[in-house]
């Protein structure tokens, strides 16, 4: 008869020592039989007294959420260490948190330099790479008029004064007697066309552009995702025509990198390149190392530390409900709590006094009002799915009949009415009776995401334990309903 009525209720009023308060909490919100109300309605949360404690809190939450984001980022596996860790403090995990924080922001920047000008290189590889067969392409050019290049198509003025700039290019070079010269870079794919376009109007034509693709997707040192990009070198003659390039390249995103135009030295610039990259890599992959082994460490004590700042948090926004008494030193709350967890709630009292080495017990009575008390269900491990069905619905008033215990016997049978495949039933059956069985083993796990393709797997193989014997049932003549998918 104990679930069919909410419990007995009575309001109490504590008169708690300001040294032994945040004990006192802690130890009601762990036992769970005390709801407090809040005496600071009027007050903004900012004008409370503990408001200094919530916000740091708060900031170690915020802390803790970007460990957890980049361990999730990195992809590092952190499991908890069997070792009990010894306890501490708030003001100690604030220190390692920021400690941790300060560690992890340089690596990340440090990491993120490392890695553009990773990208850098790489794009000035490409570039030497490519540039340098169109440059060599150019000086074997016969130089005809009339030959047009295989990456464009012009029209014939346009092809007459291509030619001539080329062929100038060819037979003097980029010497200082020569007033051609060109600038090599490399920009994304879907630009090359309008930047081909707005080059040939700003010099009127006075340019040749000549591109070719990168050949694989680059990482852009900018945005850091990867891009097509081609690379270009465009033939120009005379300095005002460089800087309307230049600043063309600009406006575009383009990155313009040196190519000599001597055989030799591109190849000295691109060992010398070849070489910085391979350090580079070594380096990154270092930091990569270091950067994981920081995020293990943290990860095993993650779910720890998250803990701990969620209940001291949750302390100082219940000790932030009680009235703050200045003349004598204390804090005074009031809240309801069931009839039979009165003796409870003094044993706890006593017991945070005792801990929190306070000269003065803490007050516990009973008082009367007007209000109407609040509704408390005692369930157990079987009943509590039906209550929370319940009470997602809406909670009963105080002292009514509670729902959910003909829940039990109507709920099971009213989800078989609308779900009449009893071959599906039968499988969803057996799949909980496997984890009654395994009730021990699963509780004792953390359902986070790293079990639950474990618990899947056993329901996976549960169901392929059941389909054949489904399959022999339908030989011998009953009807089971398999349509729909497992």
């Amino acid at each position: 008869m104990d679930h069919l009525r909410s419990e007995k209720m009575c309001f109490v009023q504590l008169i708690i020592p300001a040294e032994s308060a945040r004990l006192a909490v802690t130890y009601l919100g762990e036992l769970g039989l005390l709801q407090f109300k809040d005496l600071n309605e009027d007050k903004s949360p900012f004008q409370r007294i503990f408001v200094n404690q919530v916000k740091r809190c708060s900031e170690m939450s915020r802390k803790l959420r970007f460990f957890n984001d980049q361990i999730n980022k990195a992809g590092v596996k952190s499991s908890v260490r069997p070792a009990m860790q010894p306890d501490i403090d708030l003001e100690e995990l604030e220190a390692k948190l920021r400690e941790h924080e300060n560690d992890l922001l340089e690596m990340n920047t440090n990491s993120e330099k490392l890695l553009q000008t990773y990208n850098e290189l790489l794009e000035f590889k490409m570039v030497l790479s490519k540039a340098g067969g169109i440059l060599a392409s150019s000086h074997n050019h016969a130089a005809p008029a009339e030959r047009e290049l295989d990456e464009h198509i012009y029209d014939k003025e346009m092809d007459d004064g291509n030619a001539y700039l080329l062929e100038q290019g060819v037979h003097l070079g980029a010497s200082e007697n020569s007033g051609v010269k060109f600038v090599s870079g490399i920009i994304l794919k879907s630009k090359a066309m309008a930047f081909e376009r707005m080059l040939f109007r700003a010099t009127r034509g006075n340019m040749f552009f000549n591109q070719a693709p990168a050949g694989e997707p680059v990482t852009d040192p900018i945005s850091g995702e990867e891009v097509e990009k081609t690379v270009f070198v465009v033939f120009f003659s005379g300095d005002q025509a460089k800087a309307k390039i230049l600043k063309i390249c600009g406006s575009f995103g383009a990155s313009c990198y040196p190519v000599p135009e001597e055989m030799v030295k591109q190849r000295q610039i691109f060992r010398e390149v070849s070489g910085r990259l391979a350090d580079l890599e070594a380096t990154l992959d270092a930091g990569i190392q270091h950067r994981n082994k920081a995020l293990e460490s943290v990860g095993s004590q993650l779910r720890r530390w998250t803990i701990m700042v969620k209940k001291e948090k949750a302390v100082y926004d219940t000790l932030n409900m009680l009235n703050f008494d200045v003349t004598k030193k204390c804090l005074v709350g009031e809240g309801w709590c069931p009839i039979f967890a009165k003796s409870q709630i003094k044993d706890v009292l006593q017991r945070a006094t005792l801990h929190s080495n306070s000269q003065v017990g803490i007050i516990f009575h009973e008082m009367d009002t007007i209000d109407s008390p609040p509704t408390y269900f005692q369930t157990d491990k079987f009943t509590n799915a039906f209550q929370e069905i319940v009470d997602a619905y809406g909670i009963a008033r105080y002292e009514e009949a509670n729902p959910a215990v003909y829940s039990v016997i109507t709920f099971p049978f009213l989800f078989a009415v609308m779900f009449g495949d009893w071959g599906h039933g039968i499988c969803l059956l057996l799949g909980a009776c496997v984890l009654i069985l395994r009730e021990k083993k699963l509780s004792s796990q953390r359902m986070n995401v790293e079990r639950k393709p474990a618990v899947m797997h056993i329901l996976l193989g549960s169901l392929k334990s059941v389909i054949p014997i489904l399959l022999e049932w339908t030989q011998v003549g009953v009807e089971v309903d398999l349509s729909y998918p497992f």
